[in-house]
């Protein structure tokens, strides 16, 4: 066999020589081609790099530990109590006086479903935080306003597109919210065509319920068939007061919707804060002072509204076919004026139109119209010669000795809380329960 051609420039295959003998044959080469590939080995490199490890926001995790710190005798007791501080200063930021509210509402709820809500600045993405957060919403909405309705609409590949009709029963909102393969992401959203949808399906709606649209948007730009000043214009007119949760930043639009009908603008800096400023908009909104024959410091006279208050049907009953969706059923509530069956309360009756509400739906309401007043703090022990021992509410013992956490506003080193009209003391987790669950004093009633 004849001996095969070498050339001192070139070696073997089998050799492991070959990275060194390709650096000599770039250098004979031009430089030009040299930087080519050097640029080349550090971009493979870059993205090698990049696949194993995600940006920084993604790469992070909750260090969730670090935000509860111990004091000096290894307890977190001044962490709860500092959390507890931050609801009682809120508390006490909120006016004492009553305020005229509306307390049935109707609300349409705006979710942005753009390719936008798939940024992952917001764990685990912006889409999967905002359905997890608008159902907690729903659930509490609903807690603390009994007679509202909501209905839900998405904004997603330049259109609006119904997700839920309007309805009083939270287990249909949270079923609507509970797809998520229905809700997928995709395309441009389009606050104008979602606006209007919004508007026409509260249209109908008598003056003396609420009209309001929550917002909750992600993306930075719209994608809309006309003017959207048109629509904020018609938005002023029908009395729709719209509120806006921005997710990446505000945006000159989002401002004028919120500061011309009234309603709130919020961007979400992280997790906690977007959830502070949505549930913000749980307490039904004041109501605007209209102007009346009596003048402006007049107290605008009272609009009475008829109700009526259904009989329950037992399970026992014989099923028959309810007004509201032609279903034939054993449970159900009959009107008071017509008698016809409907499935759920608080509604509208389909036959008469009469409003159908039950007594603790409208019981649970009026703690809206007439909170109760914060308690005071007792910040010094000095002078009190009667006091309680313990709570007046659980029994539980007060402490006789002050606390060594440090102090701050609205916290009581000794744990008591004081009513300003019954002057009962309280401990902190009754002074949290009669303000967040209960809404009355069990001292003096109020």
């Amino acid at each position: 066999m004849a001996p095969r051609n070498r050339d001192d420039n070139f070696m073997d295959v089998d050799s492991d020589s070959d990275i060194s003998l390709l650096d000599d044959v770039e250098r004979r080469g031009k430089g030009k081609g040299k930087g080519k590939a050097t640029d080349k080995r550090k971009k493979d490199k870059g993205k090698a790099k990049a696949k194993e490890q995600a940006y920084t926001w993604e790469a992070s995790y909750t260090r969730s530990w670090d935000t509860v710190q111990e004091d000096e005798a290894g307890s977190l007791q001044g962490a709860v109590e500092d959390l507890m501080a931050r609801g009682r200063r809120r508390r006490l930021l909120a006016p004492a006086a009553a305020i005229r509210r509306t307390i049935i509402r109707h609300l349409v709820l705006l979710l942005d479903l753009s390719a936008a809500m798939m940024d992952r600045d917001m764990r685990p993405t912006r889409f999967d935080l905002m359905l997890q957060y608008a159902r907690e919403f729903v659930v509490e909405w609903f807690d603390q306003n009994p007679l509202g309705q909501i209905g839900v609409v998405g904004m997603r590949a330049g259109i609006g597109e119904r997700i839920g009709e309007m309805s009083g029963n939270p287990q249909d909102v949270l079923k609507c919210l509970s797809d998520r393969t229905r809700l997928e992401p995709t395309g441009e959203p389009s606050l104008q065509n979602a606006i209007e949808m919004a508007r026409s399906s509260m249209s109908h709606l008598p003056t003396h319920s609420s009209r309001e649209i929550l917002i909750i948007f992600g993306s930075l730009t719209t994608c809309d068939p006309g003017n959207i000043h048109d629509t904020l214009d018609a938005c002023v007119k029908n009395k729709i007061r719209i509120s806006v949760v921005a997710l990446a930043a505000e945006m000159k639009i989002s401002r004028d919707l919120c500061d011309k009908t009234g309603g709130q603008f919020g961007v979400a800096m992280n997790e906690g804060h977007f959830k502070d400023i949505l549930f913000e908009l749980v307490p039904p909104p004041a109501q605007r002072a209209v102007a009346r024959a009596g003048g402006p410091g007049a107290n605008p006279a009272a609009d009475l509204m008829m109700m009526g208050f259904p009989t329950r049907l037992p399970d026992s009953s014989p099923p028959s076919l309810c007004a509201c969706h032609s279903d034939m059923k054993t449970e159900g509530f009959l009107c008071p004026r017509c008698m016809a069956k409907v499935c759920d309360v608080p509604t509208d009756c389909d036959i008469c139109g009469l409003m159908i509400v039950s007594s603790p739906h409208l019981a649970r309401s009026y703690h809206h119209l007439f909170p109760v007043k914060p308690y005071e703090a007792v910040t010094s022990m000095e002078g009190e010669y009667e006091t309680t021992p313990a709570c007046h509410a659980c029994a539980r013992m007060f402490s006789t000795s002050a606390s060594t956490a440090a102090a701050s506003e609205g916290i009581s080193l000794w744990g008591r809380y004081r009513c300003p009209d019954c002057h009962n003391d309280f401990c902190t987790e009754c002074d949290v329960f009669v303000h967040d669950v209960i809404h009355c004093c069990p001292g003096c009633g109020k």
